[in-house]
């Protein structure tokens, strides 16, 4: 009987002894083949432009090739790079921006911009054409994202402050193990100024199914990317748009975001919740003082 648990144990000792090894080497093989990053956080590197798609008068969506068509961009989630230019004196300007893809978009990145008229980098995108190249350098940010570090986020972003949001949203619903629920609260001035929207007119034989209406009575359907996060994780996801300037019939917010609108939509003060922020100074500057009067600390804020 002995002799019997000796070599069970013996046979349990090699088991456990070949899959550490296995583990080991499995491990070693991820890291040493799991691609690098194209980003040199102290050096500008070219990427070069090969599909701008236009989403409405002053936004448009710029597509950029990594090296090879397995490459990854290496921006961790939460962060952002800095892109370089010329504004309209032909003066070198440097601004951040998020890319709206993550590493799982292989060979390219994507960034969704909305071009201001007296914006200085504005003006290099709104030239920029398809084989131009783009200067960038990165990662940037005090912001990194780790699965589950919170129970929920409250996120407030105000126009393009929207593509940090929905970097980390997207990461957050594709990953099927982390569990964090996000409130997002989404304004902007109009109906149109709304980003991250795919928009194709459509007719229906029965009638007009979901159409708004949209310049001078043309019927646009709107199919738009936040939404079908609500639609398709309605336990996990929520997004309340609220405008400044808003066309008759609207059901959402409006005017400024408010105290109110905060507490109605985010969740409440709470050690695992984090209230993010992301837009124009005097919206940052209100929404901070908005989330401190509702009793969020220091440590339950961030801002982009």
């Amino acid at each position: 009987m002995l002799l019997e648990s000796h070599n069970l144990d013996t046979v349990v000792g090699i088991v456990v002894a070949l899959v550490t090894v296995g583990a080991a080497t499995a491990y070693y093989f991820y890291i040493n083949n799991k691609p690098r990053g194209c980003l040199d956080p102290e050096n500008f590197k070219e990427f070069k432009l090969v599909k701008r798609t236009q989403l409405s008068h002053n936004v448009a969506k710029f597509r950029f090739a990594l090296p090879t068509p397995t490459s990854v961009l290496g921006l961790p989630i939460g962060q952002h790079i800095s892109c370089r230019g010329k504004d309209s004196q032909g003066e070198e300007v440097i601004k951040p921006y998020t890319p709206t893809t993550l590493d799982s978009d292989v060979g390219y990145f994507e960034l969704v911009i909305k071009m201001y008229p007296q914006g200085r980098m504005s003006h290099h995108f709104r030239e920029m054409r398809e084989g131009d190249y783009l200067a960038v350098k990165g990662p940037k940010g005090r912001f990194k994202y780790q699965p589950g570090q919170v129970r929920a986020f409250g996120m407030l972003a105000g126009g393009s402050g929207i593509t940090p949001m929905f970097q980390v949203t997207r990461a957050i619903l594709e990953n099927p193990s982390d569990k964090t629920n996000v409130h997002l609260i989404y304004a902007n001035v109009t109906y149109e100024d709304i980003l991250l929207k795919v928009v194709e007119a459509t007719l229906s034989i029965i009638g007009i199914i979901f159409m708004y209406t949209l310049y001078r009575g043309i019927y646009w359907k709107i199919c738009e990317e936040l939404d079908s996060f609500a639609s398709k994780f309605p336990n996990r996801f929520t997004v309340y748009y609220v405008l400044n300037q808003p066309p008759e019939g609207w059901v959402g917010g409006v005017g400024f975001v408010s105290k109110e609108m905060i507490q109605a939509h985010c969740p409440s003060p709470a050690p695992d919740v984090k209230i993010l922020r992301c837009g124009p100074p005097p919206m940052n500057k209100a929404m901070a003082a908005h989330v401190d009067a509702l009793g969020y600390t220091s440590e339950m804020q961030f801002q982009f």
